[in-house]
């Protein structure tokens, strides 16, 4: 026990000390230092020995009372803050302690017949046990399990089941300390901003909750986003307490070294407690989507915001997994499929595009529209938008390449755009191609009867457990080792693309993955048509330049025109009924 007690040295070997006490003590030590002796007392008056002594300790005993009475009312709030934070932190080195110690006793019996019954179990033990820990600790940590569970390519399937509660647990801060958080941070009252102010919220993340509220000045019904005010007190501790987890899981487990996911909550997440930022990327966004015409998005108006508190037009919906509401109102699945795969590949491979990085189902919304003609009968209402990226144009043009690659099952383009993208070389490729895609690489590199990729085929459930059982073989301490080598941008995009495609398969459309990887197709040609044009050098009808424009927007429009066809004849399917079908041709030339 000692030597796994040694791993916490660095953070036990701390010494932390209460500052109101040392307030406390000084005040004290003060006091005693300078308080004036009594020179007034005549020798008559002066008590014998043993009576004095009584005296004094009956005098010390009250004086210290007092004293220490004094004090706790003092310190309180600070001393009861210094007791949360211990712990807080003693839940998760306890965890941790326990699942480190779980896990070296298990994989000691690798040669055991029943070793793998045995992981799985300890899998589910240690996740549960966290599970525990997160619901307790609240705040950060319900959003670092939210992220967890969404990595199913990742970690073991006891983990990622274990924390999906958590996407749907989360804390709701009381409204007097709303009401106190406004008046620190903007001098004034709700009251004086908002004539009306709903006490309850309408909705609840890990990291903020919405109210609806209507202004005073104007009248306007609005959502107003608060953050949950407990966070500024934990949020540097419980980051620290994520980085130094993850840290003595890889002095104990070098093969599993998830510091990367630390390192990215420490860059992100400060991001995403600024609601200012935020305010600036969803006006960002809003401007850049007013000029998208076959994007039906909508991202509400942002009327005025502050570090804790944003304001922002009041636009409602349903949840996109919401199969009941978005049948009652006409709303056809396979239309809302293809407009999140346009808004999201636009974010992607778009020129100069702001990319979304958090878009799972509480942060996506749709809304009925009978304004909007045909099918398209709804719009997709996006909401918080702390956390975005630009991706640089380079990386764009070769992702888009990649993609090109994959629904083309072009093995030797996937392994040349995947180095360009991520640096990958020949033992990771496999791994990394499983990783973009969700999908076996097996089925990524088969090519069809008629040429098409595998990746445009549905994902079975035993292909899923295919992917789950190499994970617990040994294969995840590779991608483990592969993520923590890829540009960080590029985890971003793995995460939207897992988070969109968890979207897709909650929709049950009638054709599959083939439509939204139709409209992926079109985006990478578009960009890779874009890259052409760029390269030219002077005038486009100097001779030189008119051919290569000609040659690449001839590919460019062999893959539209191919793309519409199968488009025209997946619709005309879907009008009949029919179920899924598989691609019958290639994308490339």
């Amino acid at each position: 026990m000692m030597s796994t007690f040694s791993a916490f040295s660095p953070f036990l070997g701390r010494t932390w000390i209460c500052r109101a006490c040392v307030r406390s003590q000084q005040t004290i030590a003060q006091r005693s230092t300078f308080a004036p002796r009594n020179t007034f007392a005549t020798r008559a008056d002066v008590p014998r020995s043993g009576e004095s002594s009584k005296r004094r300790r009956r005098l010390w005993i009250a004086g210290g009372g007092l004293a220490m009475g004094a004090a706790a009312v003092t310190v309180n709030d600070e001393a009861k803050h210094a007791y949360v934070a211990a712990q807080r932190s003693y839940r998760v080195v306890a965890t941790l302690v326990l699942n480190i110690r779980d896990y070296r006793h298990i994989l000691k019996r690798d040669d055991e017949p029943d070793y793998h019954e045995q992981l799985k179990a300890c899998h589910l033990r240690c996740a549960k046990r966290t599970l525990r820990t997160l619901e307790k600790n609240g705040s950060i940590f319900i959003k670092l399990g939210q992220h967890l569970s969404s990595m199913n390519y990742l970690l073991p399937n006891e983990w990622c089941d274990t924390f999906i509660p958590l996407q749907d647990k989360c804390p709701v801060s009381s409204f007097e300390s709303i009401q106190e958080m406004c008046r620190r941070d903007t001098g004034l009252e709700l009251s004086d901003f908002f004539s009306e102010f709903e006490e309850q919220p309408i909705g609840a993340a890990s990291l903020a909750q919405v109210h609806r509220a209507t202004v005073r000045e104007t009248g306007q019904k609005v959502a107003v986003k608060v953050q949950h005010p407990a966070l500024d007190e934990w949020a540097k501790l419980d980051l620290a307490l994520t980085s130094f987890s993850f840290a003595t899981l890889k002095r104990w487990f070098p093969e599993y070294d998830l510091t990367w996911l630390s390192d990215e909550m420490q860059l992100s997440l400060p991001q995403e407690l600024d609601f200012a930022r935020e305010g600036q990327n969803a006006t960002r966004a809003r401007e850049y989507f007013s000029h998208v015409r076959d994007a039906p998005v909508i991202i509400p108006r942002v009327i005025w915001s502050k570090r804790r508190i944003l304001v922002m037009e009041y636009v409602s919906g349903f949840r996109t997994d919401d199969l009941k509401s978005l049948d009652e109102n006409g709303i056809d699945r396979d239309e809302v499929s293809a407009a999140l795969a346009r808004i999201f590949n636009e974010m992607i491979f778009g020129r100069d595009a702001p990319l979304h990085c958090d878009p799972h189902g509480g942060n996506i919304a749709i809304r009925y529209n009978p304004s909007r003609k045909g099918k398209a009968n709804f719009d997709v209402v996006l909401y918080d938008h702390g956390l975005y990226r630009d991706i640089p144009m380079p990386l764009r043009r070769n992702y888009a390449k990649l993609w090109l690659a994959v629904l083309d099952a072009d093995e030797a383009g996937m392994r040349k755009y995947a180095y360009e993208v991520a640096g990958i070389r020949e033992e990771h490729f496999p791994l990394f191609a499983s990783a973009i895609t969700g999908r076996d690489y097996t089925v990524l590199a088969k090519k069809e009867k008629g040429g098409a990729g595998g990746v445009m085929t549905t994902r079975t459930n035993e292909e899923k457990k295919v992917i789950g059982d190499a994970l617990g073989e040994g294969l995840i301490e590779s991608l483990i080792e592969l993520l923590g080598q890829v540009p960080r941008v590029i985890l971003l995009i793995l995460k939207t693309n897992d988070l969109t495609r968890s979207l897709d398969e909650g929709l049950h459309t009638r054709q599959g993955p083939m439509r939204t990887f139709l409209i992926l197709a079109r985006y990478a040609s578009r960009t890779v048509y874009e890259e052409s044009l760029d390269n030219l050098s002077g005038s486009v009808l100097w001779p030189s330049n008119f051919l290569s424009w000609l040659g690449a927007w001839t590919r460019h429009m062999r893959v539209e025109l191919q793309l519409s066809s199968y488009e025209t004849y997946l619709k005309l399917r879907a009008l009949l009924g029919l179920r899924k079908i598989e691609m019958m041709d290639s994308f490339r030339e």
